[in-house]
């Protein structure tokens, strides 16, 4: 009876309710592993804040930081089966579910901030996203650029390659940086985020390795002393949201999506181009923290390239990917 006063019948109202609910205002969730102020919350705030611009306030999206929604990899797999819209996380973290994304940690496979922006931003990062969607079921939206990973750690200065004998160093549990630091003569110690401040609070680990923004989004400077400047690895921290509910969007809001994407990448750039030398300085009126430069960052480089970039030649997509981004950044190919 109450479907006949509503003037339908029931298939209709369920195509009619089913229609409203796709074009319904919503509030996703975003999950951020790192603090406030870090590069991951400001690129998030910013896609949520052109996200609502761009949809007149219909479609906004919550941030939950400092890993409150679980681990990174947690949220990957949340948002592959669509019980998480939005996650902001590290490439590695990643692309244990799209091997391809492993091309971005390769150790020394960016010089600059530059090169990195480039090739996120042109065919080799559509060519990454389409990957994504392909292996892992979430779609990148946009680009965090949080600069290159620095090694912190509280026991001694760090200025050589031998000055990591004997440190125990947190990582990703992402295995090219495992072999990355046993290309260097140690075994770091795999560790999830959530779990890294403790540890180094507690003196379980040494140090660990992360970009000036989140050593000091984090709080590191409390339990951490000296920072080594090394560029091993550009962090690059996608913004992924679910294919499921990226499809179960209209038009309208898949551009907005999009759209907010591509411009909160920009922004991104550009706030870490302003921010990074004042966060150093903050790093070091705030926390005293020493901040080192290393003398033989070539025999890094070199022991890191010889040893790791050909037992992943083939997880990457082939040797031929390498040497496809290699020259599109004008640089010699292998």
């Amino acid at each position: 009876m109450m479907l006949k006063k509503l003037g339908g019948t029931p298939l209709a109202l369920a195509a009619g309710l089913l229609l409203s609910a796709n074009v319904m205002a919503a509030t996703f969730k975003m999950a951020v592993g790192d603090g406030e102020g870090s590069a991951q919350q400001v690129f998030g705030q910013k896609f949520a804040d052109l996200l609502a611009e761009k949809t007149n306030k219909k479609h906004k999206a919550k941030l939950f930081v400092n890993g409150q929604l679980g681990s990174e990899q947690d949220t990957v797999n949340d948002a592959s089966i669509g019980t998480l819209d939005f996650s902001v996380l590290a490439s590695n973290n990643l692309a244990p579910f799209s091997p391809t994304l492993g091309i971005l940690s390769l150790p020394y496979i960016f010089e600059d901030l530059d090169q990195a922006a480039k090739t996120v931003q042109g065919p080799i990062g559509d060519e990454l996203t389409q990957n994504t969607i392909r292996d892992a079921g979430v779609r990148i939206l946009g680009w965090t650029f949080s600069g290159f990973r620095v090694l912190s750690n509280s026991k001694k200065p760090v200025t050589q390659l031998a000055d990591l004998d004997g440190m125990v160093v947190r990582v990703p549990k992402n295995e090219i940086m495992i072999d990355t630091y046993k290309s260097w003569g140690i075994n770091p110690t795999p560790m999830a985020w959530n779990e890294t401040f403790t540890a180094l609070q507690q003196q379980v680990v040494d140090g660990q390795d992360t970009p000036y923004t989140t050593i000091y989004a984090m709080k590191f400077g409390e339990v951490q002393k000296y920072i080594t400047d090394i560029h091993y690895l550009f962090l690059l921290e996608p913004l992924i949201v679910s294919e499921a509910v990226f499809q179960d969007q209209n038009k309208k809001t898949q551009a907005a999506m999009l759209e907010a994407g591509k411009e909160a990448t920009a922004f991104s750039l550009q706030w870490l181009q302003e921010k990074e030398a004042v966060i150093k300085e903050e790093l070091v009126s705030k926390y005293d923290m020493e901040l080192l430069t290393l003398s033989d960052e070539a025999e890094w480089a070199k022991a890191a390239q010889s040893k790791v970039w050909p037992k992943y030649y083939k997880s990457v997509g082939g040797k031929e990917k390498i040497n496809a981004l290699l020259k599109s950044l004008g640089r010699d190919e292998i």
